[in-house]
């Protein structure tokens, strides 16, 4: 089964069709999507302003990483849960943008930036964070995560633009 069928048959399923078809549902998980983004990406923005060092520059990383750590992978989590939620909603037509392929492309290397940071310095920050210049490779993470999560909401909000044309 290639993934454009897959595709179809999750669309064409009693779920996919419900939850497309639903006057409440979609929106509310199309709501909840734009939450769990907002919570997510903008604390996100805030860490890694503080890794590039623009922002509360006085603050040690650790005081600005870890009370949002929570929120931030719990913003992920609704983004997760609700982005496979509308995937089924409306495969068919995603499946087929290569916009699309380009926001998961930004989701996987975001992740791979994210876990970098976190294996090689998330875990030892009280051994960097206090210092007034952080080291390059943390600022170069912050900027890329900025980058990569910019990229991925941009082609996210691409595609409904660009499966009705």
């Amino acid at each position: 089964m290639s993934l454009v069928e897959f595709a179809q048959l999750l669309n064409d399923s009693e779920f996919g069709t419900a939850l497309r078809e639903s006057v409440y549902m979609f929106p509310l998980i199309e709501g909840l999507h734009l939450i769990g983004l907002a919570l997510a990406l903008g604390l996100l923005f805030f860490v890694d302003l503080r890794l590039l060092g623009l922002f509360l520059p006085q603050l040690p990383v650790g005081q600005v990483l870890h009370p949002l750590r929570p929120w931030l992978l719990g913003g992920f989590l609704i983004i997760f849960a609700t982005g496979i939620l509308l995937f089924v909603a409306t495969a068919a037509k995603i499946i087929t943008l290569p916009v699309f392929f380009y926001k998961l492309g930004f989701i996987a290397l975001a992740g791979i930036n994210a876990l970098w940071f976190e294996l090689k310095w998330g875990r030892d920050v009280g051994d960097w964070g206090n210092e007034s210049t952080l080291p390059v490779a943390v600022r170069f993470a912050g900027f890329t995560s900025l980058t990569l999560w910019s990229l991925v909401v941009i082609a996210g909000r691409l595609i409904p633009y660009l499966s009705y044309q």
